[in-house]
């Protein structure tokens, strides 16, 4: 091909002239809008019910295990079936989760037993989400265009995180007595709207057939094993947030030391997530050239101190602003995080590569949850919170040495 052939001289398409990224781009905000609105219902209504950020914790601990123990079938069907029709019984499975929420707020027969039981479908249909949303998106776009696709999916991302709490806060205090109900009504109208979207996808090509061997169940977790870089990563994201995260406590937070209410733990959630888009454009337009490895070690230590500091903010607006620099910091983390495993991987195996992240992620959110509930028991909250901060740090001291590669490496 010479220099003057008009192919070698094309430009990448504009993401906004892929149909089917946008429709994909399309269910991911839906669906992420939705599940966010979920989360702020549940946690106002568990420490409604039990005032007790033990309650809380294990709202996050019942999500977990099963995305944790359906982590590697949830990978292996994604690479052997129609990566869309694993999207919608994923999507399928979160209505159903929301419709019965919504019915037992109405009558009034939801309670801890119901959260809890609805929380382990959750967990079970987010097993299948992120390994098949991740796993789709490069079927629906050329390979040239992919790292912008990655970066325009991860800014919806954060907008969807960004408005699905408040909006949820804002739709559960507007209903009063039946706001709980109002909000499980628009999600499952959102997820709804979600699996049209994916219905309308037409991927090009199925995932490429691999050897026995590479197909295996446990092929995803050599893969990052075999990686100390991506391993290294992955690890360092859920020690991070494992530790350092305040999530479910954000309830016990809003009520009883901001003195705020479902309004203000809505505007709590949302913080990170507004911290991170910010970011996240801002990476867009000015992206990581140099020092990939020590840049996500430095980022993971600001989140750190962006925790510590939230502990001791002794107000909602100083709260809101540890948590979004808290969000920024996580997103560069996510963003070099994300880049190796999707340059690095071959596209038969993104399933259950993706499926294997998913777990370091879900480990590190609603495993998370569990320990700061646990910590929050025995310590109180804002020593909860203190003492996941420093473990944090302490984290990102010792990784240089655990992996030397990640801190070297030089380039995503």
């Amino acid at each position: 091909m010479t220099a003057t052939d008009p192919l070698a001289l094309a430009p990448p398409p504009r993401l906004r002239d892929l149909p089917d990224f946008r429709r994909l781009l399309a269910a991911r905000a839906a669906a992420t809008t939705a599940n966010q609105m979920l989360m702020v219902a549940l946690g106002w209504q568990m420490y409604d019910f039990t005032r007790s950020a033990w309650q809380l914790g294990l709202v996050g601990l019942v999500q977990f295990v099963p995305a944790l123990l359906l982590t590697l079938p949830a990978g292996h069907l994604v690479d052997h079936h129609d990566r869309r029709h694993t999207l919608l019984a994923s999507l399928g499975l979160q209505a159903v989760v929301a419709a019965c929420l919504a019915a037992g707020s109405a009558g009034g027969w939801l309670g801890p037993a119901g959260i809890f039981a609805v929380s382990a479908l959750l967990g079970a249909a987010r097993a299948l989400q992120m390994p098949s949303q991740q796993a789709l998106l490069p079927s629906l776009v050329p390979s040239e265009a992919l790292p912008r696709a990655v970066a325009a999916g991860g800014a919806v991302l954060q907008a969807s995180i960004v408005g699905g709490p408040a909006l949820g806060g804002l739709v559960y205090a507007a209903g009063q007595s039946a706001g709980a109900a109002w909000v499980y009504g628009l999600a499952l109208l959102l997820l709804v709207l979600a699996g049209g979207a994916v219905l309308r996808l037409t991927p090009q090509g199925r995932p490429a057939r691999v050897g026995a061997e590479a197909g295996a169940l446990t092929a995803g977790l050599r893969f990052i094993v075999a990686h100390p870089v991506l391993l290294g990563a992955m690890g360092l994201d859920l020690l991070a947030v494992l530790l350092g995260g305040a999530t479910a406590l954000l309830p016990v937070f809003a009520r009883d030391i901001l003195g705020t209410g479902p309004e203000g733990l809505g505007l709590l959630r949302a913080a990170p997530a507004l911290g991170a888009l910010a970011c996240g454009l801002w990476l867009a337009r000015h992206p990581l050239q140099r020092r990939a490895g020590q840049r996500l070690l430095q980022s993971v230590a600001v989140y750190g101190l962006a925790t510590l500091a939230f502990a001791v903010a002794g107000s909602l607006p100083l709260a809101m602003l540890a948590l979004a620099v808290a969000g920024a910091a996580d997103m560069v983390s996510v963003v070099i995080r994300q880049s190796l495993v999707q340059m690095e991987t071959p596209d038969a195996m993104r399933g259950r590569v993706a499926a294997v992240n998913s777990v370091f992620i879900g480990a590190s959110n609603q495993l998370g949850e569990f320990e700061s509930g646990a910590t929050a028991a025995w310590l109180g909250p804002v020593g909860s919170v203190l003492l996941g901060g420093t473990g944090t740090l302490l984290a990102v001291a010792v990784w240089p040495r655990l992996f030397p590669a990640l801190w070297r490496r030089e380039r995503l």
